[in-house]
């Protein structure tokens, strides 16, 4: 589905991006950017300075973190989501783990611009958890939720699964609390599920075109032996979110569809001046300690994000085969050097990250043993 657009731009740039950005991190922006190029039939500008333009030139940015208004929107001259793949928020914490539980209690520490009444509309769409802003809130809502079972503690604005750890009683919590240094940015104490299958749900809005998508994401042992993001399979169509439960779904794909529209609606109430061309949540389905099945949103992303290739993919892949109704995309990331690189045109960084060591990252349209199922 297309629909019209208000905007040409005459090139993308792969900004704004952060100073600290890791070999891979900027491959995989730069290789975005040129995937929308190519679908917006414009070039990339590469290298990109901020100072080379003035705001309002023609460029359609493709940043490599949420956008914070209305810093971003004067810098950069976005006043809609044409201008830009990503999202732009009014507060840094709308854009992180933080909006999808409330807090302990209605008076706890909270920042500037905080919704009370995000947590009543996200009820039926989350799982049970709380969001604290001190150690003491962490300490009261995290005693709570132990008393049903144990309990996932994650730092709000950390990605991939970094960071996260499984609580089992009192003492494991207080150890946990002691250990944080930002605290006061935010964390999450949530109900923690076993048997855990992680679904994604988005779409994105890109020059007139509008990709929406029912998929499932995987885990893969990072350098350390830590679990993180391993790569997600996208079940993809041209046309708006609400067309996906017209699909022939699992009733685990349609449950995740529901909760993550859901999800968007409260959000959107809750935050009306967000802006946002890419949309993704993150949806589990398990068992909780006490054997009930469970499902709920764990997290939104407005950037561009681990599925953003596959996202980019299918645009293209749409725009070449206009009589193409339904398309699988991937990404995967594995790491360590024993990875071998990929002999095909899917191949984003294959290297060694100065962050995260030996990293092979891949992403397209699934094909017979390309690796992408």
């Amino acid at each position: 589905m297309t629909h019209s657009s208000r905007f040409s731009p005459a090139c993308v740039v792969a900004y704004p991006r952060d100073s600290n950005a890791s070999q891979h991190e900027v491959a995989t922006q730069l290789c975005l950017a040129r995937k929308l190029a190519e679908l917006l039939q414009c070039q990339v500008l590469e290298p990109y300075q901020a100072d080379s333009a003035q705001p309002g030139a023609a460029h359609y940015y493709v940043p490599d973190q949420t956008l914070i208004g209305p810093l971003h929107a004067h810098e950069l001259g976005i006043s809609d989501e044409a201008r830009f793949f990503g999202g732009m928020v009014p507060y840094d914490f709308v854009a992180s783990k933080a909006i999808t539980h409330g807090l302990w209690r209605r008076r706890s520490a909270a920042p500037d611009g905080w919704s009370h009444t995000l947590a009543e509309r996200l009820a039926d769409a989350v799982l049970s958890g709380y969001t604290a802003f001190s150690p003491e809130d962490a300490r009261q809502a995290g005693g709570a939720l132990l008393r049903r079972g144990p309990i996932r503690i994650k730092p709000v604005y950390a990605n991939a699964g970094r960071g996260q750890r499984v609580i089992q009683d009192g003492n494991e919590l207080e150890r946990a609390i002691a250990e944080m240094t930002e605290i006061a940015r935010g964390v999450v104490l949530e109900e923690n599920l076993a048997d855990v299958e992680t679904y994604s749900v988005g779409w994105c809005r890109v020059g007139g075109y509008t990709l929406s998508y029912v998929g499932t994401q995987g885990l893969t042992p990072d350098n350390s032996g830590q679990d993180v993001y391993g790569g997600s399979n996208l079940r993809c169509i041209l046309d708006e979110p609400t067309a996906l439960t017209s699909l022939d779904m699992t009733p685990n794909e349609r449950h995740a569809v529901t909760l993550a529209l859901h999800y968007d609606a409260a959000v959107n109430q809750a935050y009306p001046s967000l802006i946002a061309s890419r949309r993704n949540y993150d949806i589990a389905l398990g068992q909780s300690t006490a054997g009930a099945w469970r499902a709920g949103v764990l997290e939104q992303s407005w950037r561009a994000g681990g599925a953003s290739i596959a996202e980019a993919s299918a645009l293209l892949h749409f725009a070449h085969h206009p009589d193409c109704r339904e398309i699988n995309a991937y990404t995967l990331e594995r790491y360590g050097s024993a990875s071998a690189q990929p002999d095909s045109g899917d191949l984003v960084f294959h290297g060694q990250d100065s962050r995260v060591g030996w990293l092979t990252k891949t992403g397209g349209i699934v094909r017979e043993n390309n690796g992408g199922t």
